[in-house]
């Protein structure tokens, strides 16, 4: 089967890109999980995630990135391969401009010439083994569902609900999610999101947005900003599973790891545990010294310049 490679990109060192943005995050406090840097600085992450791909995931039949009238300055966009996908092209007029990933995620199967069977990733997600498609779809061409296990799941909602603990905004959207697929098919699930690079269905995608949760979408979609009200993807694996259209396996760190910028000794954490993919997460913590450590690191483990670079 084709598999396709869906990337959602923005240069946050574009003045025209943060001048757009400034009246929607001019409230926003820049030290939470929603309106940091490091959701939206550009570390040239999507240039060593492709060179990943390309080195352990060859058999990718076509990539595209999703920007916001954006493109990389170093990507050839003359490579019949790869696509650049502007935000107008997938989404209404109504939703513009936008600069909440989640609802923007919404849109990812109206890509044309999409795939049906699909992986997403942001750019700072990494493959870090060679890989074949089983490994992110069965036999059948069910998604395979990744998830972390969630230690005492709901006791631990319960927990946090009386001790005032306020769960940050994307906790909060998984939580939602999982409520509202107990609620719709009376499964609930306590694994949370791995964080990392997913397998998808065009077919799931299209019947979570337009049939299962169509009013909690239209409800969301002009929200420029991350919100509590949002749809977190994690519903659409939520909904497979609970459809059996899809097929959970629990993951650990040796599998699917998760760097966060502001930890020291990048590649001593990677070398420990040899995980088959990797995210490299910048957050409201790290700081600029953090991030110049980034391209050195990248550019160790994946130095071979790929076909889609000029």
């Amino acid at each position: 089967m084709d598999v396709d490679l869906v990337y959602l990109w923005v240069d946050g060192n574009d003045e025209k890109w943060l001048a757009k943005r400034k009246p929607f995050f001019e409230k926003i406090d820049e030290k939470t999980d929603v309106g940091c840097k490091g959701r939206y600085i550009n570390n040239d992450e999507l240039k060593y995630s492709l060179r990943s791909a390309v080195k352990h995931a060859p058999w990718i039949r076509r990539i595209f990135i999703i920007t916001d009238n954006q493109k990389p300055e170093w990507l050839d966009t003359a490579n019949s391969k790869i696509k650049i996908i502007d935000l107008k092209e997938i989404m209404p007029q109504e939703c513009l401009p936008c600069f909440n990933s989640v609802v923007i995620e919404y849109f990812l199967y109206k890509i044309p010439d999409l795939a049906e069977h699909f992986l997403y990733a942001c750019d700072d997600m990494f493959f870090n083994d060679d890989l074949k498609p089983d490994f992110f779809f069965t036999k059948d061409g069910l998604p395979i569902v990744r998830l972390k296990r969630k230690i005492f799941g709901k006791w631990r909602q319960k927990l946090k609900f009386l001790t005032g603990k306020k769960a940050g905004i994307n906790r909060t959207l998984v939580q939602n999610a999982s409520i509202l697929v107990k609620k719709k098919f009376g499964k609930y699930y306590l694994g949370v999101p791995h964080h990392n690079i997913d397998a998808y269905k065009k077919s799931d995608f299209r019947n979570v947005i337009e049939i299962f949760f169509k009013e909690q979408v239209e409800n969301s979609l002009t929200n420029r900003i991350r919100s509590k009200n949002d749809l977190s993807r994690i519903a659409v694996s939520y909904c497979g599973l609970a459809t059996g259209n899809a097929v959970l396996k629990y993951v650990g760190k040796n599998e699917s790891f998760h760097i966060l910028v502001f930890q020291p000794d990048f590649m001593g954490r990677l070398q420990h545990y040899h995980p088959k993919l990797f995210c490299l997460n910048d957050d409201e913590r790290a700081t600029e010294d953090d991030r110049h450590r980034i391209s050195p690191f990248l550019e160790t483990l994946f130095s071979e310049k790929t076909e889609f670079e000029k």
